[in-house]
């Protein structure tokens, strides 16, 4: 795996300068720039507490940066850690309310579609709290089938909770956005079977 991550003279999906996040008065890293070309996916790694998810949720614009720039030419979908449905819907009306939270198109057949593409079609019209984590996960991730006019996913543990057949259908739809043009930067735990993935890892970012 490379480790850098940044591109000479190519057009990217997001461009940050100089960046430095800090946390109840902590700083969790400084001096941070990368740039994020089509068909890249940076894995960004580190210890607990390291700043992982809130550098991600920078990128996103969810948060405010202490210090740096943050350019996004190319629109974004970011899900983050937390699977985001209302336990008192159904799975299809779950997913279909992110989809209109986050303008994106849908109406039932495609949601019915994009539930199936994950593993949880027949799920489709049980309550989001009677699902198991890893079904919730999937409901969840079944809004990128529908983000192809998004072309840079932004996501955070997105294979948290999935079993192996999860993990296998997330890894073909995340390379079949690569290959399509799309890019990625993602936090995970575990060990990334993508290839040509670039890590980032905050531990080794400058703190002064």
């Amino acid at each position: 795996m490379a480790t850098a991550t940044t591109t000479d003279h190519a057009p990217v999906h997001l461009h940050a300068q100089d960046l430095a996040c800090r946390r109840g008065g902590r700083l969790l890293f400084a001096h941070l720039h990368m740039a994020v070309a089509p068909g890249q996916a940076v894995w960004v790694r580190g210890p607990n507490g390291q700043g992982k998810t809130s550098l991600l949720r920078l990128l996103a614009g969810l948060s405010q940066a202490a210090e740096g720039r943050i350019e996004r030419p190319a629109p974004l979908a970011y899900i983050g850690h937390q699977h985001g449905l209302k336990d008192d819907l159904n799975a299809q009306e779950a997913l279909s309310f992110l989809l209109r939270l986050h303008d994106l198109p849908f109406d039932d057949q495609r949601c019915m579609a994009a539930l199936t593409q994950m593993g949880v079609g027949k799920q489709r019209l049980s309550p989001v709290r009677s699902l198991s984590q890893g079904q919730k996960r999937r409901v969840a991730l079944a809004r990128l089938c529908l983000s192809a006019d998004r072309p840079l996913w932004i996501l955070d543990e997105p294979f948290d909770a999935l079993d192996d057949q999860g993990i296998s259908t997330l890894n073909s739809l995340i390379q079949a956005h690569r290959q399509a043009g799309g890019s990625l930067i993602l936090t995970s735990h575990q060990a990334l079977s993508l290839p040509d993935v670039i890590e980032l890892d905050l531990s080794l970012v400058g703190r002064s």
